[in-house]
C-alpha cells in the first residue's frame, strides 16, 4: 500500500510540472501581411483545408495593457459584397461564441465565371497571468469581429489575442477546372474607434484541372448517344427528281481545363466500311439488309462551326482547332457534373449533297460517326 502511495504522488508532480512549463507568448504587435496563395491541383483529389492562420497565431500580446491587444477584432471591406471578403465592416460588442464565415468570390481568369466560396476563422484572448487558464490562452472562440474582451476575474482582462482562418478542402470543390483568382482583405482594429493597426491581403491563384470531366458534350443528348437524321428529302420536280437534305448536331468540347489548352484534336469518322467510287473525306450510311454496291449507299460531308470559321471534316483525319484558349465559350452544366462550366462550342452540320432518286433504292438507312478529342499532353 505504501509503494502505492508513493507513486500516486510522483505521477501529481509530473503533471504540475508539466503545467509550470507553459510560456506566455511573446510580445507582438499588430504587422501587415501580403501573401500570395498558389494551389495547383486535379479535382479527383482536392487539397487538405488550406490554413491561413494557424490556431492560436497570435495577432498582438502585449503586457502595456493600454494598448488594447485584449480587445482585437477583425473587419472586411464590405458587409454586402463577396469581392474582397463579407463581413461586418464594423466591430461587434456582442460576446456570442463561434466561428466567423466570410464569404469571397473567386473569378476565373479565362470565362469570368464567379463563385463564392466560405473562408472560416475565430479569434482567442490571451490573459496577463495563468489565474484562468494554464496556459494563457482563455477558452472562449468568438467572431474574428467581436470586440469583446472577455474576463475571468475583474483583474484579468486580457492582454493579447490570436486567430485561426482556413480555407476547407469542402469549399474548393466548388471550384470547376480553370485559373481562379481572388483577394481577401482584412483590417485590424485594438478600438473600436481607433485607427487600423494593420491589414492582412491574402491573393489566392488557383490553377485547377479536371481531367476525369474532359468529355465531348451534346446539349439535346444529355444521357444517351446522340440519333441524328440527316433529314433526307424526295424532290420530284427538275429532270432527274432528286434526293438530298441536311441536319445539324450541337456539340461542345469540354478541355478539362477550364478551356485553356491551346488546341484540341478532333477527328470525325464513319464505319470505315468501303466505299469504292466516293470522294475522299465524305462518310457514309447503308441501306439495312442492303448489299455494299453503291445504289445501298448515301455519301454525305460534314463541316464544323468552330469560333465562327467553318472546318471541313475529313473522314477519319485529325483537324487541330487551335487558339482554344482565346475562342468563344458556352455555359453548360454537363451530365457528370453539378457545378457549371465553360466548354468551346462546335456544333456540325451533317450535308448530303442531291443525287438522283433514281440511283438509290428505297429503304432505311443507318451508319455509325465516331468522335474523338485529343488534347495537349501538357496542361496547366
Amino acid at each position: 500500500m505504501k509503494t502505492h502511495g508513493v507513486s500516486a504522488f510522483f505521477l501529481l508532480i509530473l503533471f504540475l510540472s508539466g503545467a509550470a512549463q507553459a510560456q506566455r507568448p511573446p510580445e507582438t504587435h499588430p504587422a501587415s501581411e501580403n501573401r500570395r496563395i498558389v494551389l495547383t491541383y486535379d479535382r479527383s483529389s482536392l487539397p487538405p483545408d488550406h490554413v491561413l492562420w494557424a490556431d492560436r497565431t497570435v495577432l498582438g500580446f502585449s503586457t502595456n495593457a493600454a494598448l488594447l491587444y485584449g480587445r482585437i477584432h477583425l473587419t472586411c471591406v464590405s458587409s454586402s459584397s463577396p469581392e474582397r471578403g463579407q463581413c461586418p465592416t464594423s466591430h461587434h460588442p456582442d460576446a456570442s461564441l463561434g466561428q466567423s464565415a466570410i464569404p469571397l468570390r473567386f473569378v476565373e481568369r479565362r470565362s469570368g465565371l464567379a463563385t463564392n466560396v466560405t473562408l472560416t476563422g475565430f479569434h482567442q484572448r490571451i490573459g496577463p497571468t495563468r489565474s484562468c487558464a494554464g496556459d494563457y490562452w482563455m477558452f472562449e472562440r468568438r467572431p474574428l469581429w467581436s470586440s469583446t474582451g472577455g474576463e475571468c476575474l475583474v483583474t484579468e482582462l486580457p492582454i493579447g489575442t490570436g486567430a485561426a482562418l482556413s480555407l476547407a478542402s469542402s469549399e474548393l470543390q466548388k471550384l470547376v477546372a480553370g485559373r481562379w483568382d481572388a483577394v481577401l482583405e482584412l483590417a485590424l482594429r485594438a478600438d473600436p474607434d481607433g485607427p487600423i493597426l494593420a491589414t492582412y491581403l491574402f491573393t489566392f491563384d488557383l490553377t485547377i484541372t479536371d481531367h476525369a470531366n474532359a468529355s465531348i458534350y451534346f446539349p439535346l443528348f444529355d444521357h444517351v448517344t446522340p440519333h441524328v437524321g440527316l433529314n433526307i428529302d424526295y424532290i420530284p420536280t427538275g429532270s432527274p427528281p432528286t434526293i438530298g437534305g441536311s441536319a445539324g448536331l450541337d456539340m461542345c468540347l469540354y478541355d478539362g481545363l477550364g478551356s485553356q489548352s491551346q488546341y484540341l484534336d478532333v477527328t470525325i469518322s464513319d464505319d470505315g466500311r468501303p466505299a469504292p467510287g466516293r470522294r475522299p473525306g465524305m462518310y457514309s450510311i447503308w441501306r439495312k439488309g442492303g448489299t455494299s454496291d453503291e445504289v445501298d449507299r448515301l455519301d454525305y460531308q460534314i463541316t464544323m462551326d468552330y469560333d465562327d470559321a467553318k472546318i471541313a471534316m475529313h473522314n477519319a483525319r485529325v483537324e487541330r482547332l487551335s487558339g482554344v484558349d482565346t475562342s468563344k465559350l458556352r455555359l453548360v452544366v454537363l451530365p457528370s457534373m453539378v457545378q457549371p462550366v465553360y466548354c468551346v462550342p462546335t456544333p456540325l452540320a451533317l450535308i448530303t449533297p442531291r443525287v438522283a432518286a433514281s440511283s438509290k433504292a428505297e429503304g432505311y438507312y443507318e451508319g455509325r460517326l465516331r468522335i474523338e478529342m485529343n488534347m495537349p499532353v501538357s496542361s496547366p
